[in-house]
């Protein structure tokens, strides 16, 4: 008789998979990281280098498509893909400032942003957070500075299409730096919020009140005053509706989370 998966035992071996068309397409992405990076910077080749950047792009988008359409959506590709653009975004600076194209301060701010995001991660995982997700925001921030670096670099050359580059790529490098800053404002709104619910988890209040959005007080509680654990969304038999209680000391149910109940 064949053996039965359980839904959740699934999930976490397809979550699990490394050897995946998307995750294959972002390895590709991050081994072009160093190709653009010398293309740049020792042959001055831009225009083979604008092709890697416009591969790194397609690739960006068709491994989201893959992922979805094909249920190949892994952690390790939650991880390679912000990774590799954020590595892509770096280069292209370095090689714009090593050209002398943009400012070293449009680099430094980008990388301070970036920087404060790194920071956080360890208060994060210290409440029992993983990384927050990627939101539309980072995502419009990220697609606006990827369109700018190759308009900035074709911006270099004399003429009309020179002239129309440099604007246009001026124009998406502010408004992407903007939306970046204010994608990791949204981060931090969301991270604080996650944190001050662990906090009130950890800590509920004694008053009676609920300590948990949509969770009854209970008043059972064993010798020692701890509560009595209660699964949730359970109905008690004879049709009563029985409140789940908060879950023991010591126990952390928050890992994984994503967004705030």
């Amino acid at each position: 008789m064949a053996s039965r998966v359980s839904p959740r035992a699934a999930a976490r071996t397809a979550g699990d998979r490394v050897w995946t068309v998307p995750n294959l397409l972002s390895m590709l992405r991050l081994v072009g990281v160093p190709v653009f990076l010398w293309l740049v910077l020792v042959p001055q080749a831009d225009w083979w280098a604008l092709g890697v950047l416009a591969f790194a792009g397609i690739s960006d988008w068709l491994d989201g498509k893959i992922a979805r359409a094909w249920n190949q959506m892994s952690r390790l590709g939650a991880v390679l893909d912000p990774m590799a653009d954020r590595l892509y975004i770096f280069a292209a600076l370095l090689g714009l400032v090593m050209r002398g194209i943009v400012p070293w301060w449009l680099m430094a701010v980008l990388v301070l942003r970036d920087v404060l995001m790194v920071l956080a991660l360890p208060v994060m995982r210290y409440y029992g957070y993983g990384t927050l997700p990627v939101n539309f925001a980072g995502k419009a921030a990220t697609l606006c500075l990827l369109y700018s670096f190759p308009l900035l670099f074709v911006a270099g050359y004399a003429g009309i299409v020179g002239d129309v580059a440099r604007v246009a790529g001026w124009a998406f490098a502010i408004w992407g730096t903007a939306i970046y800053w204010w994608a990791g404002l949204l981060y931090a709104v969301q991270g604080r919020r996650l944190i001050a619910h662990a906090r009130r988890a950890d800590h509920p209040s004694g008053t009676g009140e609920n300590a948990l959005p949509g969770v009854a007080a209970t008043s059972g509680h064993d010798s020692r005053g701890a509560p009595e654990p209660a699964p949730s969304d359970q109905t008690a038999p004879g049709g009563g509706s029985q409140s789940p209680g908060p879950p023991p000391s010591g126990t952390n149910n928050r890992k994984g989370a994503t967004s705030p109940p």
